[in-house]
């Protein structure tokens, strides 16, 4: 599992720009099982990733399909953990 933790690296005008396409690369990640939740950051300097895919070589490559990547306006700082615990509604990440 992994937490992907972004932060904007220009001013939120030109961030902006890149937000409808991020959706779309957002929900085509969801749509391929490879995101489980995501959002904006308080306050808003950039967002969080929860990522299911296995290895770190392939998240990379799917970072690298961001347009906030493509276009510079973010950084990436990526932590893998392993999950060993969740609430209740949340059992079905726990890695077997």
């Amino acid at each position: 599992m992994f937490i992907v933790s972004i932060t904007y690296t220009s001013e939120l005008d030109q961030v902006d720009k890149h937000i409808e396409n991020h959706v779309a690369y957002l929900n085509k990640q969801y749509s391929l099982g490879n995101f489980l939740a995501s959002g904006r950051k308080v306050p808003r300097t950039g967002g969080i990733i929860l990522s299911s895919v296995k290895s770190l070589d392939e998240l990379n490559t799917i970072i690298e399909q961001d347009p906030f990547y493509k276009s510079q306006v973010a950084s990436y700082e990526i932590t893998e953990f392993i999950l060993t615990k969740a609430a209740p509604d949340l059992v079905c990440l726990l890695e077997e």
